[in-house]
């Protein structure tokens, strides 16, 4: 069990500026500034359900000498609910590109380093600005292994779908999600104050004022898990105008639940994978998978040395 009064907080700093980005179909998205407005300039995105806040312990190691910019897929974190039906992985690639155009026109054009997780890792792969970046750094995105069979992923999206729509969305507090997630195999390797900033970047106030509930609502993160290896199968790495690594979980481990990377994709891309971790690598191993980014920007001549 976890006891919240004996785990340390971790808390995110105050943003340098925040920004709102309007997509394209006008949803809002809350663009956060943090770190050194002087070094190299990272863009990090998060994975399906998740927070851009959750990952701190990752991204605090870029503060001191980069210019991180982060912020949340639409209806997850900081931003609000809108419609499900526009809650698609279209929409999150075609978000992607106004934010990194959004970025360059507030904040002035400048070299730019894209370091993305499993839903925003796929996304940047169909999003049509690999051109802007100077290289992506892509953590466990849910392409497909050698010898699982087209039916199998579609089995497996399908299960995670069904999961997620029985999912509890209420909590009377965030601790009550803490222990929540603490009983879940998945969320096994991360210590109580992960959990903790976990449950509260990805909960909010109820809108009728009884608890917290979940910023992504489990429908729409649903929708996308319907959608996921569909448009994984429609990868081309080929088509990168940009240097690109791909970090993935230890397919030994178990609740290394997502696919990596097929064979053939292989040689046409740089490849590694963290070992002891599971599709949660950035929560759980957060200094090693800096020092996997920091060693592979550094080797593309995009780094603050």
């Amino acid at each position: 069990m976890v006891h919240p009064h004996r785990r340390n907080v971790l808390h995110v700093p105050e943003p340098l500026d925040v920004h709102e980005v309007r997509a394209v179909d006008g949803y809002p998205i809350t663009l956060r500034r943090h770190g050194n407005p002087d070094g190299p300039r990272l863009v990090l995105g998060h994975g399906n359900g998740f927070a851009a806040d959750a990952y701190w312990p990752f991204w605090s190691r870029f503060t001191r000498d980069f210019d991180v910019f982060v912020h949340d897929v639409r209806n997850h974190g900081w931003n609000p609910v809108g419609d499900p039906d526009a809650h698609t992985i279209p929409a999150v690639a075609s978000d992607l590109d106004r934010v990194s155009r959004e970025i360059d026109q507030r904040f002035g054009a400048r070299p730019k380093a894209g370091v993305f997780h499993s839903l925003t890792a796929m996304a940047a792969l169909h999003a049509g600005t690999s051109y802007e970046y100077a290289a992506l750094v892509l953590f466990d995105p849910p392409i497909m292994l050698p010898g699982r069979a087209t039916v199998e992923l579609e089995r497996l999206g399908a299960g995670m779908a069904a999961a997620t729509r029985r999912r509890r969305d209420r909590f009377a507090q965030p601790s009550d999600y803490v222990e929540l997630l603490s009983e879940k195999p998945a969320f096994a390797r991360l210590d109580a104050a992960r959990l903790d900033l976990f449950a509260r970047s990805t909960l909010r106030p109820a809108g009728d004022g009884d608890g917290y509930e979940l910023c992504c609502p489990p429908e729409h993160e649903a929708r996308l898990w319907d959608t996921l290896y569909p448009f994984a199968r429609k990868i081309d790495f080929g088509a990168m105008a940009c240097p690109l690594k791909v970090i993935g979980s230890d397919p030994t481990v178990p609740n290394s639940f997502l696919p990596s990377v097929r064979m053939p994709e292989i040689l046409l891309i740089e490849y590694d994978f963290v070992p002891e971790t599971t599709h949660l690598l950035l929560l759980e191993e957060p200094d090693v998978c800096a020092d996997f980014t920091l060693r592979y920007l550094a080797e593309q001549s995009f780094s603050t040395s």
